[in-house]
């Protein structure tokens, strides 16, 4: 199935799950981030705050379609921590997100398998406690119009826009936020509507 291009979603705040896996304690922190700049300034604030663990393992995933990525096992065997923290984000269905995994050793090795399980599982716990948020992708479209034609556009902004600012003088003008897929579309709708008579500008 083709991801959809008008929205996605990402998590509103930050939130933390913790577990104990003999004697291992395993501390995972979500935050929403916009930029990869935003995913290493939050990691390097949970290595600060956990600068005595044993292992500070993560995974982010940044754009609409996920496309910027990373995972890092930070010490741990290979595959074994950052991976599966990257699956968890990925199976929640959200971007724009990092989940760091902090583990302090409780002296006895769990081996890769056991690894696994316990990254994946504070990942996930620390994720559903996330409450998701959509992020709609939209261009801007400028409408100039008359007075006379204001009663259309404004119907069909409503049915169409996600959002829009007016703008009041001689004359209207209305920038309309639109759903990626759907601008073409609402500007020849426009068009049509108004008999060609309102000038539609993608911005």
């Amino acid at each position: 199935m083709d991801k959809n291009i008008d929205y996605y979603f990402t998590i509103k705040d930050v939130q933390r799950a913790e577990i104990k896996i003999k004697s291992s304690k395993f501390i995972a922190t979500v935050s929403s981030v916009n930029s990869l700049d935003n995913a290493i300034d939050f990691l390097s604030k949970i290595r600060a705050e956990f600068f005595d663990a044993t292992h500070n393992c993560f995974a982010y995933r940044i754009g609409w379609d996920g496309s910027t990525f990373r995972a890092s096992d930070d010490g741990e065997p290979s595959g074994s921590a950052g991976k599966p923290i990257l699956f968890s984000i990925q199976k929640f269905d959200v971007s724009d997100v990092i989940v760091v995994v902090t583990r302090y050793f409780g002296g006895t090795k769990l081996g890769v398998g056991g690894l696994v399980r316990a990254y994946s599982d504070a990942a996930e716990l620390a994720l559903e406690k996330c409450e998701k948020q959509i992020i709609n992708r939209t261009k801007s479209v400028k409408i100039n119009c008359r007075y006379e034609e204001i009663s259309i556009i404004k119907r069909l902004i409503e049915q169409w826009a996600v959002s829009f600012e007016e703008t009041y003088s001689d004359a209207v003008e209305i920038i309309a936020n639109i759903h990626i897929s759907k601008v073409e579309q609402f500007a020849a709708t426009v068009k049509t509507a108004t008999n060609a008579k309102v000038k539609v500008t993608i911005l």
